[in-house]
């Protein structure tokens, strides 16, 4: 173990989906450069600046991969598939023949999928809904487990179920005909799978449009959670601990299974935050607060807001900018203001959501650091175009938390 007596205190603010592209309507810029942001911009003027590269190329663009990235997982051994790491967020245990998916529950008129989310639908009529599927599908090797509104879990049990399968993301395929996109075997041994799976996507859709939660919400002029999609396939991981790797306590706050999950398998302590939605309407002064309260007792809080994701998958250019400026004010400004000089701070999204396409790529995302005791670079903004220019320069895989927890205590 490296020495670790000058280890500092770290608060890490990950705005989910942030990062964009220029976008017409605002002039060229994208709508981190357009939204107000002068807590963020502090953090770039009083830090140091750069890029990560967060999705690299053998995994899937999705939350899961970008969010260990930053956190300094490393993916060729550690990955394990989102079903299985929102199972660890959820408290799910996974034997191990259990293999684990995230299945959202979804909008489907004339067979497209039309929305990802099922209209946002409120968590208790998911729950509902996910009782109703287990009470038609579930046995002792099926099993639908709640999460958080339209993301939920499904868990097939028994050595026939193999992560040898391939599926697509619903929010890749927003717009889309649903059985071009089923799930399909990459190896023989992943065909019980996708059988099972299929019979349950095509007959999914029968129950829930007869259920009394869709009927209301039909009535109600709002879209129907009348269609399932499986997909991220994985079985237990077996994650070294923030601990074992950088000799840190640490805690995260998040609404969303998937960081918790995250969090729980790098050993960090969750801290659950009351209102905390995973919305734009979500909690921001309570995380905050939390934040703030957490890193007196952690060497690392990691504060995760999901709602400009959301957003931006909706391609919704109002709400994304609101919803920068809610962060910026109402959870990074918040921070800023309660904390001392000599606690380090660093804000990037996890990946890049263009509004073009509502989508994930893998551009490498801004990052900003200040460090106490460290000189500031030149950047004087925090923005995608602003953050290139950084003397942190192209980072990837581990770098960042090796720049926060290791390489402060002999480089900079």
């Amino acid at each position: 173990m490296k020495d670790m007596t000058m280890t500092k205190k770290t608060i890490i603010f990950l705005p989910d989906g942030m990062a964009d592209e220029a976008v017409a309507e605002l002039n060229g810029l994208t709508p981190l450069e357009h939204a107000a942001t002068p807590a963020m911009d502090s953090i770039a003027r009083d830090g140091r600046s750069g890029t990560l590269f967060t999705l690299p190329e053998a995994f899937p663009t999705s939350s899961e991969v970008a969010n260990m990235s930053v956190l300094g997982c490393d993916l060729p051994t550690e990955y394990c598939g989102r079903g299985a790491v929102e199972a660890a967020g959820r408290g799910i245990p996974l034997g191990p023949d259990d293999l684990a998916l995230r299945v959202n529950l979804i909008t489907v008129e004339d067979g497209i999928n039309t929305d990802f989310s099922g209209g946002h639908i409120d968590p208790a009529d998911a729950l509902e809904l996910i009782n109703e599927l287990n009470d038609s599908f579930g046995s002792d090797k099926v099993r639908f487990h709640p999460g958080v509104s339209y993301r939920n879990i499904l868990v097939l049990s028994g050595p026939e179920f193999t992560a040898d399968i391939k599926t697509d993301k619903p929010d890749d395929s927003h717009g889309e005909v649903v059985p071009e996109h089923l799930p399909l075997a990459i190896k023989a041994a992943g065909v019980a799978t996708t059988e099972l799976l299929q019979q349950l996507i095509k007959d999914a859709p029968a129950l829930l449009e007869a259920s009394s939660v869709n009927k209301r919400l039909v009535a109600e002029g709002k879209p129907m959670a009348n269609g399932i999609w499986p997909w991220s396939a994985g079985k237990a991981g077996n994650l070294k601990t923030l601990k074992e790797k950088y000799g840190i306590s640490s805690a995260v706050i998040s609404a969303v299974d998937v960081i918790i999950g995250i969090g729980r398998l790098l050993g960090m302590d969750i801290v659950n935050v009351p209102g905390a939605t995973g919305y734009i309407d979500t909690n921001y002064e309570g995380k905050a607060d939390a934040a703030i309260e957490a890193i007196k007792t952690h060497d690392l809080v990691y504060v995760h807001v999901e709602a400009i994701d959301e957003v931006s998958h909706a391609q919704d250019l109002k709400l994304k900018l609101q919803a920068i400026e809610d962060f910026d004010s109402r959870v990074v400004a918040r921070v800023l203001a309660a904390v001392d000089d000599d606690v380090n701070v660093a804000v990037l999204p996890d990946h890049p959501v263009p509004l073009s396409i509502g989508k994930h790529t893998r551009v490498p995302v801004p990052v900003a650091v200040r460090m106490a005791g460290v000189a500031p670079d030149d950047v004087a903004v925090f923005n995608e175009e602003a953050c290139l220019n950084g003397s942190l320069g192209n980072m990837k895989a581990d770098d960042l938390m090796n720049l926060l927890f290791y390489k402060r205590n002999c480089q900079i």
